[in-house]
């Protein structure tokens, strides 16, 4: 039977208690071979640490915790302080359980994950008849069926029927997510509804889900600064400390009239007591467990260290389409001047012949008031203008406010559409001949968290801005909107590069988010780019995080996580170091012994560890910050 690292390292501990136990038993009878059993207590529960040790000097010529540890148990042994050792040793197995099991909650969700990502799949054939078949076997372009309540198997196309998709495996989300034809599928979510079909869309190790699995692998096997920095100090200190036992053994000794077993004895207990242990454990554990909370909640970070450099931005910029809008349209005035119903009737029959995102919204916005008249009609494109129709000998025009020369808007009309366009929205009109009757405004207009988020931001003092493509007009209607300090309009990915760049040289550590294949080069460069999921996977793959669901207020609550984390690192080597310098002091003013100085330094470790464990409590999105506003007038440039 094989068994995980965690309970390897609970019956380890286990072993190492009950020796203990019956050696202190033994003794306090006064059996002579009391001590096999402390021996046996000191096997058990330090064999793993003490290779790791050795192994890490031997190979990586780095020295750590782990060897001071089996020292220190050595040593007290051989001035016959049995169950002092074998207390110092289940004590650090303890403390070496509970980091292990500290990690393996913090990669439960990845281990969940692994779960349920599909092994199989229902390949259907061209008479219908389906063939249950690996799923790495599977091709772009292959139709499966997906029953009822079954795991979707890759990357996919609704091909036919509808259904209710669970992706909160994806996503964080348990709210279901309705799916019709042409709709996107996610290997690895659920199908609640009744059995559909699906055409595949990608390879297995390409789906999303893949992708998933890999990035949060990546993140947990990538330390943070502050990581990296106590592992680079704990080589330094551990070196330290070996050449102090020495000098905390001879010059007592020699020098303070000490007795050699005292002086000995102060030695082993300094070897316990200024080891880093708590220190050391202060950062990683933590870090583990906001990554994993992270992941859990559709948040992908693919390195501890941008994770925690989130909480020490300055500055954040984002792109406006698809990220701070819905990126698509939406009808927000609408004027009939005459003849509605017909109007409303000739402008779906012709809108209906068009593909065009405008055309889709006006559908979106009257299909319902529709009663399809004129059903299928024919439609010329004015390239550059509108469409163009002509029923009973009538001509309508829809398109441009210019659409040609003949066509006659008032001047009181003619202001009220430049009065729209000034808002930075489009104007799309309908011409019956030459007379106008209705004119409609649409504007790609921010999501409804957008405002909650960059104000979140503000008050924070980091500096906001949008940088966009998109043209004067519609880009300050939409940061007037959100109240953004900043905009650059008309920007090209190299424009939106340098502005990063600059950003960057100023604020020190800036943020990028973005979800298109134009905003990669700006994500790459900033210190945090930030990919919206249902972006390009360009910009997924240089993104240094990933809001799985586009979601804005995901990147408020990982700012959240971020600044928790900080707090709680911060708490843990304040602590910790404290701890180390009380118990150092105190062993050389012989106020403790021994085994007060194991629970010291081991107790510190542990509640280390419970702390960072805190990480693993979701932070909700909802969280007062100071109500210090930032004023700052928009800034164009």
């Amino acid at each position: 039977m094989k068994y995980s690292e965690e309970k390897k390292a609970l019956l380890s501990t286990i072993l190492c208690l009950v020796f203990m136990i019956v050696g202190f038993i033994l003794e306090k009878s006064g059996t002579a071979f009391y001590p096999i059993s402390f021996i046996f207590a000191i096997i058990f529960g330090g064999y793993k640490q003490t290779k790791e040790g050795v192994v890490d000097t031997l190979e990586h010529k780095h020295l750590n915790v782990d060897l001071l540890m089996a020292l220190a148990a050595i040593g007290a042994c051989i001035i016959g302080n049995w169950f002092e050792g074998a207390m110092l040793t289940f004590i650090f197995c303890l403390s070496g359980a509970l980091e292990e099991y500290t990690t393996t909650k913090s990669k439960k969700e990845i281990a969940s994950l692994m779960n349920l990502q599909p092994e199989t799949a229902y390949l259907l054939n061209d008479l219908g008849k389906t063939t249950e078949v690996a799923v790495t076997q599977l091709k772009i372009g292959d139709h499966l069926l997906v029953p009822k309540g079954a795991s979707i198997p890759i990357d996919g196309v609704l091909s036919k029927g509808t259904s209710t998709i669970d992706e909160a495996a994806i996503t964080g989300e348990s709210v279901p997510v309705e799916k019709q034809r042409n709709d996107e599928l996610f290997g690895g979510t659920i199908n609640l509804g009744e059995a559909i079909t699906m055409t595949v869309s990608k390879n297995s190790e390409d789906t999303l889900f893949a992708k998933i699995i890999r990035l949060v692998n990546e993140a947990q096997n990538t330390p943070s600064q502050t990581a990296s920095f106590i592992e680079k100090l704990e080589n330094r200190y551990v070196k330290i400390v070996l050449i102090a036992i020495p000098l905390m053994i001879l010059i007592p000794y020699l020098f303070l009239g000490w007795s050699w077993n005292e002086s000995f004895y102060r030695g082993m207990v300094l070897l316990v007591v200024a080891s880093p242990c708590a220190l050391v454990a202060s950062a990683t554990p933590a870090t583990l467990a906001a990554i994993s909370n992270g992941a859990r909640n559709g948040v992908l970070f693919k390195g501890g260290v941008y994770l925690e450099n989130l909480a020490s931005l300055k500055a954040i910029a984002f792109d406006k389409t698809g990220t701070l809008t819905r990126g698509i349209p939406v009808v927000t005035d609408a004027v009939f001047l005459k003849n509605k119903q017909e109007g409303l009737d000739i402008l779906l029959a012709m809108e209906r012949q068009s593909t065009h995102p405008l055309a889709q919204a006006l559908i979106t916005r009257f299909d319902h008031d529709n009663t399809e008249v004129y059903g299928q009609i024919d439609v010329k494109n004015i390239i550059g203008f509108g469409m163009e129709t002509t029923i009973d000998s009538t001509v309508w025009r829809i398109g441009k406010s210019e659409f040609d020369d003949q066509t006659r808007i008032n001047e009181e009309i003619q202001q009220e559409i430049e009065q729209l366009q000034i808002e930075g929205k489009t104007v799309i009109c309908l011409f019956k001949n030459q007379e106008i009757i209705a004119y409609f405004g649409l504007l790609d207009v921010p999501k409804p968290e957008a405002k909650k988020v960059i104000s979140y931001f503000k008050q924070l003092g980091i500096h906001t801005t949008m940088i966009t493509g998109d043209h004067d007009k519609t880009a300050a209607a939409v940061a007037t909107e959100l109240e953004i300090d900043e905009i650059h309009a008309n920007c090209l990915p190299e424009d939106k590069t340098i502005i990063i760049k600059k950003q960057k040289e100023r604020y020190g550590i800036n943020a990028m988010v973005g979800d298109g294949i134009n905003d990669a080069p700006a994500l790459a460069n900033a210190a945090i780019g930030v990919a919206m999921g249902q972006g390009t996977d360009i910009a997924m793959d240089v993104a240094d995080m990933v809001l799985m669901k586009n979601d804005l207020e995901k990147l408020q609550m990982s700012h959240l996580l971020s600044k928790k984390l900080k707090r709680i690192v911060t708490q843990n080597i304040v602590f910790s170091s404290g701890v180390i310098v009380l118990l150092i002091l105190s062993n050389f003013f012989q106020m403790i012994n021994l085994p007060l100085g194991v629970i010291g330094h081991e107790g510190s470790t542990i509640l280390v560890i419970l702390n960072g464990l805190r990480m693993l409590k979701t932070i909700p999105n909802e969280r007062h910050v100071s109500k210090k506003y930032h004023t700052q007038k928009t800034k164009f440039v």
